[in-house]
């Protein structure tokens, strides 16, 4: 709690409210000391390598129950943070819900793009190593569709590998993705020249300048948001319940997921910042990649679109636009009352959207 200093206050009474949260903080940072590194643990559920690609790695989760639904789910995350945040601790992994309620699945892992990687394009990362490692999930198993899981800026490259590949997709869902990127809510959008506004960055300048876009430049930018509540208020909030070394160890693991972010190779992120935020081309159909055309309206199959209601970065508006780009007969929505973040931590956001995935999965399978 953030210390209030009514008018009416004396300056003793102000001198004990500062001695108080003088005290809460020593108390506090007595409590962290006793959190050991090893117990700030992420990515907790066990997974095995089974096929690499440069830097790219794709993992199964080790099954949890004997005979896992076919085909399997295959979940591809943001380029700009890790994918461990879906399975950040036992209590609150949507892998470990997906996993209980049977299901087989898999993830990318993009890795951590080097100095050489600056010349990684879209068309490398979405037509080669993701479809790569569809293609070995496709040939591995005999089957010719999976089911395709796409979070984030991963839920905007999965709807355009589904546009492109359509045949390869049984049932796609989408997460907090980013569709039409000039809706007027969300000052990244703003940022990016929703409603007619000049873009506030010029990405090919800074790609020429820096190469590879360092993970705490865009750390900074996400933050500049909030920055009230990103910079200062989490930390001052804290002092409430440092005592509670379950929280803070859990507080940690957030703050761990939160500064480790990758660079992002130079030229697909100057791609994707210029095409699909800066010129909103993937809502406009005007998105190439590999000299192909991404028609959303190529989307037939099964849609299930999750979007958080309080999201400030992705706004609801910009994920509930997928429904007037694809052509799909069988389209359904489903949202939660929290954040962007808030959608992979919640504990009650947990208890239900595992069952809804695999429910919604079992009846199109």
């Amino acid at each position: 709690m953030i210390p209030e200093f009514p008018l009416a206050l004396s300056s003793e009474q102000i001198a004990a409210e500062l001695v108080e949260m003088s005290r809460r903080a020593a108390d506090g940072v007595r409590a962290l000391s006793q959190v050991r590194t090893e117990d700030v643990l992420v990515g907790i559920t066990p997974k095995t390598a089974v096929y690499h690609d440069d830097l790219v790695t794709l993992y199964r989760y080790t099954p949890r129950v004997a005979a896992p639904m076919q085909p399997p789910v295959l979940i591809t995350y943001a380029l700009v943070n890790r994918p461990y945040m879906i399975d950040l601790q036992e209590d609150r992994s949507l892998v470990r819900g997906l996993l209980d309620l049977g299901l087989d699945v898999y993830l990318i892992d993009w890795g951590y793009p080097q100095r050489n990687d600056r010349w990684l394009s879209l068309d490398d990362y979405i037509n080669g190593y993701m479809n790569d490692c569809v293609d070995y999930l496709r040939q591995s198993l005999k089957i010719e569709q999976i089911n395709l899981i796409g979070i984030c800026q991963g839920g905007t490259f999965s709807l355009c590998y589904t546009a492109l590949n359509p045949h390869k997709i049984a049932n796609l869902i989408t997460m907090v993705a980013p569709v039409d990127c000039h809706v007027a809510d969300g000052l990244l959008n703003l940022w990016m020249g929703a409603s007619g506004s000049m873009p506030t960055i010029q990405p090919e300048k800074m790609v020429e300048a820096l190469g590879n876009i360092p993970g705490d430049v865009m750390n900074f930018g996400f933050l500049m948001l909030k920055p009230f509540e990103l910079g200062l208020q989490k930390y001052l909030s804290l002092l409430d319940t440092l005592d509670d070394t379950a929280h803070s160890t859990n507080f940690l693991r957030m703050e761990k997921w939160i500064f480790d972010s990758p660079d992002q190779a130079g030229a697909a992120w100057a791609e994707f910042v210029r095409h699909f935020y800066i010129e909103n081309g993937l809502i406009m159909g005007q998105i190439t990649i590999g000299g192909q055309r991404v028609d959303l309206q190529q989307i037939t199959m099964p849609v299930l679109n999750v979007y958080a209601e309080k999201d400030h970065l992705v706004p609801p508006k910009s994920s509930q636009a997928l429904a007037r780009a694809v052509t799909s007969t069988d389209y359904t929505e489903v949202s939660f009352p929290v954040g962007h973040i808030g959608m992979y931590v919640s504990a009650r956001v947990q208890q239900q959207l595992p069952q809804a995935i695999a429910d919604w999965l079992k009846a199109r399978n």
